[in-house]
């Protein structure tokens, strides 16, 4: 049995709870949380030891699942790597890159599994394409919350965005060639809205937006490659592929339309999304990753990656709003 112990235990940490006590082969130790009221709830709720200090539960774990605010990623992480404990820690990596940096080196020198949660990698509608040739070269997103204070300690980059960007920088195998972006600070001291322009060295763009005080909800991506259109929903967990007809798609709804080439035949495709809880699935495939000693699926890079993006984005803006002041 694998031991493993939670730090943080607030609204997304009982999410996590409440999974691995559904997943096989863990032996849930106990957790760690500063707080008296959500520690109660959850020595009730869970029926789950509490610890009073984050260094014995530490001792008493082959591995941490760290569900704290982000400005405690870093120094939890520290304290398991360097006691070579595998690591699970949510997104984004770290609060800055220089902590991010160290934990790279951190992962390195403990060599132990180290996962991040970009759980939208586990979302059934992306999971649907995990077998399809995707070679994105535009990429369209709208990501758009309403307005919720939890997670208003980041931006909006940092607390939406940066599940978009993971999944694009995993998608366009191609270095960043250009970011442009602006944004609003409207309800908090930091941008509640975006939109980025990314461009990429092979050609590809990826223009982003996200919002954190929409009246509606909407997940979506929308990926336009040679011959293909491809939709996401994250939200409805649906996924359809339109593309020029081929060999295998014979059993393919399809029409005929004209172009300025002639006649060309469109099929669509709806791939099988199968119903899957993506946080007990990225839990599963961490669990998975430690007991076959594979690497995770969202690694430390992919994280430090996406957050490099992120900080790239947040530095545009602050600098395209210098730029509107002295104008």
């Amino acid at each position: 049995m694998l031991k493993l112990g939670i730090f943080g235990a607030g609204h997304l940490g009982k999410f996590h709870i409440s999974n691995w006590k559904e997943i096989d082969g863990i032996e849930l130790v106990g957790f760690y949380d500063p707080n008296d009221q959500i520690a109660a709830e959850v020595t009730e709720k869970f029926g789950l030891e509490r610890f009073h200090d984050m260094e014995t539960l530490m001792d008493a774990i082959d591995a941490a699942d760290i569900v704290t605010p982000t400005q405690f990623h870093f120094p939890v992480c520290e304290l398991a790597l360097r006691n070579s404990k595998h690591v699970f820690v949510e997104k984004p990596l770290a609060n800055d890159m220089d902590e991010a940096k160290k934990i790279l080196k951190l992962v390195n020198e403990a060599n132990v599994k180290f996962q991040v949660g970009h759980v939208e990698r586990f979302n059934p509608a992306f999971a649907a394409l995990k077998n399809k040739n995707l070679n994105p070269m535009f990429i369209e997103v709208h990501r758009l919350a309403q307005f919720n204070p939890r997670g208003t300690e980041v931006s909006v980059i940092l607390d939406l965005m940066i599940h978009d960007i993971d999944i694009v920088l995993h998608l366009v195998k191609s270095d960043i060639k250009n970011i442009s972006a602006s944004g609003v600070a409207v309800m908090t001291e930091t941008p509640d809205i975006a939109n980025v322009r990314i461009e990429f060295h092979n050609g590809c763009v990826a223009n982003l937006t996200s919002s954190r005080i929409s009246m509606k909800k909407m997940r979506k991506m929308r990926l336009f490659q040679k011959d293909a259109y491809i939709g996401i929903d994250f939200l409805d967990k649906k996924t359809e592929i339109i593309k020029l007809k081929g060999e295998g798609d014979e059993d393919l709804f399809s029409f005929d339309i004209e172009t300025p080439h002639g006649v060309k035949t469109v099929a669509v495709e709806n791939p099988e999304v199968v119903e899957q809880n993506a946080i007990k699935a990225e839990l599963t495939a961490f669990r998975d990753s430690i007991l076959s000693n594979q690497p995770t699926v969202v690694s430390e890079i992919d994280g430090f990656m996406a957050l490099d993006v992120a900080h790239q984005i947040l530095s545009k803006i602050r600098n395209t709003a210098v730029e509107q002041k002295m104008s």
